[in-house]
């Protein structure tokens, strides 16, 4: 079984330039959430998509988006959304991408809804706050009847537990953000981005490595 990795919140083309020596599969960008710490303008986003390597897929990351917001995301090189929060009917018609749709554990009890939507490409599984690098009860997640759309595993995922939480779920691929940045800033750690990567490879090659 091959796994994903994606790596999630860069905020700069240095980040780019990071994981491109990595066999990273899809790079998240966050987008219309001032919230965040990772939030980019489209203009900074534009930046960071010119940067990265070509075969890497680039996520737009966003929590509730407006048609209009999803209007602005398509103007650039994205391959997927990555929704979470609410995901209206609107923007579900209205998306040309395909869309990732985040859960958390107060949530889940909507998954079934979206598995019938054609648009609907994957499902990112968080703990209860995205982006807090903490962790959740990954046994909840193996209730979940599973069907051919892309299954990622995120929430609190560090070079220590990604391996085991890959044996536990089963998962397509893993997304990582926090536990691979500095201590105290946002910005990829080089060192940690390794020892991530290096944990995943330790149980099954990335897709990136066989093609």
């Amino acid at each position: 079984m091959s796994v994903f990795i994606k790596i999630c919140g860069l905020v700069s083309t240095d980040d780019a330039i990071l994981i491109n020596r990595f066999p990273v599969t899809f790079a998240g960008i966050v987008l219309f959430y001032p919230k965040s710490r990772r939030n980019r303008t489209l203009p900074e986003a534009r930046s960071i998509l010119e940067a990265l390597r070509p075969d890497i897929k680039r996520v737009a990351v966003v929590v509730s988006p407006s048609v209009a917001e999803i209007a602005e995301i398509e103007k650039l090189d994205f391959d997927f959304i990555q929704i979470h929060g609410r995901l209206s009917d609107k923007v579900l018609r209205a998306a040309n991408l395909p869309i990732l749709k985040a859960f958390n554990v107060n949530d889940l009890d909507q998954y079934p809804s979206f598995q019938a939507c054609d648009n609907i490409a994957g499902y990112v599984f968080d703990a209860q706050e995205p982006g807090s690098g903490k962790t959740f009860d990954l046994s909840i997640l193996n209730k979940l009847p599973r069907d051919d759309k892309l299954f990622l595993l995120a929430g609190g995922l560090s070079p220590g537990n990604v391996a085991g939480a890959i044996r536990t779920i089963h998962p397509d691929g893993v997304d990582v953000s926090s536990a691979v940045e500095y201590d105290g800033r946002t910005g990829k750690d080089p060192q940690k981005v390794a020892d991530f990567v290096s944990a995943v490879r330790g149980l099954s090659l990335s897709r990136s490595d066989i093609t």
